[in-house]
């Protein structure tokens, strides 16, 4: 028999400690649990803040945050339905949720209720012929699809899934939700599709179309893929309009993008794309299409790739060359326009002068910028041109009359020398006499392809200098077309220079098209993104894998566009227009393509044409 030992008196005082310890422990935690939890629900959570203010349930509509809802659901389907379905519903100008839900079903499965189902048709069909009934065709058609879709889902090019489809639109007031609700409702039955409102089931309408994977409803319909394939929500926004030129097909939905720049809040555009890709060609047809309508067109053509163009509408041809006849004297300026104060325009045309000087002999400190900025101001004085002047009787200064005034300036000797090359040296004579220009035609193109590499774009900044003293002159509608804009875009005042005529084109009626397949290089300079922010239309072609990521991050493409771009045919690309935009391409009449074609083979075909019909004549 075992013994038992009582404990001590001093084991019960330590075991009476230990139990007392473990529930002043116990008392605690306790205690910092309630605090805790207390400080959480003191907390603003995320659904605190996402969570609406007010949210009342009735039978037929509920009401959130003072607007008012309406939830819907298909019911059923007609047995034909085009691609894109669903575009009317979702280019509707009335606020709406959408939620999919698709289940996949086993396939093996739906071949056993379709077998059944085709034992119980064909077992009809032959009853209605024992008994020499006429024919009935939604059997032999039911039968068809049955055994169609059999023969899909043994060979695996369609699955099966049950789909669900749920809309709630919004409103200010429940007038304004019946009227959303009954042009909701007549859209889809005018394409057959039977819709039903969540009566007596607002609250888990709502929750069927918010973000939160929710089907409350659980009205589902039995379809295969390709119809399924067709209810896919993500079309293009329609861009036609009455007003305006036709720049393409839409590639979502086929529709007509017509588009009028001027109607925007500029007419300015850009045009990105890679080598041969059909920027040329697409501008050029602009440039065709826009002349039917009476804009005039000025053109900066680096390349002779509008001289075609020019010959085939009647346009002028201006080549500024070393050996060329055409001259454009820097310091010309423009007539004012009613209410612009010669000051402001004198004041311009020196600041744009100390710019093109910087281009030609480099870059100037600013002790020679100050002396440059008085000899300007003296050379104009020296034809007695002033603020007080009238402008339509004066005759301009020339580059020789400032090199004259800096040889006597104090600090202006060295600044004489470096403008020397332009006024005795291998370039004079370029910018160095009178204008003897006018632009007088609808299409104007002045051609630098003849001349040296350096002088492009000095050419290039002179040239838009006198466009520009021409579009401030009188107000007209213009296209001023840059072409290969990324040699403007290499130096800061050129660059600057240009993004000052993107900015105050819209007051004259000019939209200036900038066209580069150097993105890189364009986007480089300081001012090649707020060009692109102050061009209201943008026209993205197909791109190289090198420069889609600057593009990507400069128009926030999406995976699907940055595929889209990189795989596009020539042709095809992106038109952004303010904020909407659509997959485009580009098509030409025959007529059109015969002009405007930057093909060499196909010019050459022309070319020989051409001559074999002179030859005759």
């Amino acid at each position: 028999m075992p013994i038992i030992v009582p404990p001590t008196r001093e084991e019960i005082e330590k075991k009476k400690q230990v139990l007392a310890q473990a529930e002043e422990e116990r008392k605690t935690t306790k205690n910092i649990a309630a605090t805790e939890k207390e400080y959480r629900e003191g907390l603003t959570k995320l659904k605190d803040i996402l969570a609406p203010a007010a949210l009342s349930f009735g039978n037929a509509n509920f009401e959130l945050n003072g607007k008012f809802g309406r939830s819907f659901f298909v019911l059923a389907y007609p047995r034909y339905l085009s691609s894109d379905w669903l575009s009317q519903i979702i280019n509707l100008d009335t606020p709406m949720d959408m939620s999919m839900f698709i289940y996949p079903v086993d396939s093996a499965d739906i071949m056993k209720k379709l077998k059944a189902k085709v034992g119980q048709i064909g077992s009809q069909m032959d009853i209605q012929a024992e008994k020499g009934n006429v024919r009935d065709p939604l059997l032999e058609t039911a039968y068809k699809d049955v055994e169609f879709l059999r023969d899909e889902l043994q060979q695996g090019t369609e699955k099966f899934f049950r789909f669900a489809l749920y809309f709630t639109i919004y409103a200010e007031n429940l007038e304004e939700l019946d009227q959303y609700s009954s042009i909701f409702e007549s859209t889809l039955a005018a394409k057959l599709v039977i819709t039903k409102r969540a009566i007596l089931q607002t609250s888990q309408g709502l929750n069927s179309t918010l973000p939160v994977y929710a089907d409350e409803l659980d009205v589902a319909t039995n379809m295969n893929t390709s119809p399924l394939a067709t209810t896919f929500p993500f079309v293009s926004a329609d861009l036609s309009s009455n007003e305006g030129i036709l720049y393409g097909i839409n590639r979502h939905n086929n529709s007509l993008i017509i588009f009028d720049r001027f109607n925007m809040e500029n007419a300015n555009s850009v045009v990105f794309a890679k080598s041969g890709a059909g920027k040329s060609y697409a501008v050029k047809l602009e440039v065709l299409r826009s002349m039917m309508v009476g804009v005039d067109v000025i053109i900066i053509d680096p390349e002779n790739e509008y001289k075609h163009l020019s010959d085939a509408v009647g346009g002028t041809y201006i080549n500024i060359s070393l050996n060329s006849d055409s001259r454009i004297n820097p310091f010309d300026l423009p007539m004012p326009l009613e209410g612009e104060d010669n000051a402001d325009i004198l004041r311009s045309a020196i600041i744009n002068l100390i710019g093109l000087l910087s281009l030609m002999i480099g870059k100037m400190t600013p002790e020679e910028e100050s002396i440059m900025d008085k000899a300007l101001w003296q050379t104009y004085a020296k034809k007695d041109i002033s603020e007080t002047s009238d402008f339509r009787n004066i005759s301009a200064p020339t580059m020789s009359d400032l090199v004259e005034i800096l040889s006597g300036m104090v600090g202006g000797e060295g600044l004489a020398q470096r403008l020397t090359k332009y006024t005795e040296g291998t370039f004079a004579g370029v910018f160095n006499q009178p204008t003897n220009i006018v632009l007088n035609n609808q299409l104007v193109v002045f051609s630098i392809r003849d001349l040296e590499d350096e002088l492009r774009p000095i050419a290039m900044y002179v040239i838009l200098g006198h466009i520009w003293n021409v579009v401030r002159s009188q107000l007209k509608k213009r296209i001023l077309v840059l072409d290969e804009a990324w040699i403007m875009m290499q130096f800061e005042d050129s660059a600057r220079f240009v993004f000052g005529i993107a900015k105050r084109a819209r007051k004259y009626y000019l939209g200036l098209t900038t066209i580069t397949q150097d993105v890189a290089d364009f986007m480089a300079s300081s001012y090649g993104k707020p060009i692109v922010t102050n061009s209201s239309i943008q026209l993205l072609l197909k791109q190289s894998p090198a420069a889609i990521d600057v593009l990507a991050k400069t128009f926030f493409l999406t995976e699907g566009e940055r595929y889209l771009l990189l795989e596009s045919e020539v042709g095809e690309g992106i038109f952004f227009a303010g904020l909407k935009h659509a997959a485009i391409k580009i098509y030409a009449s025959y007529v059109e393509d015969q002009i405007i074609t930057t093909d060499p083979r196909q010019l050459l075909e022309i070319q020989q044409a051409k001559d074999e019909i002179d030859g005759k004549g």
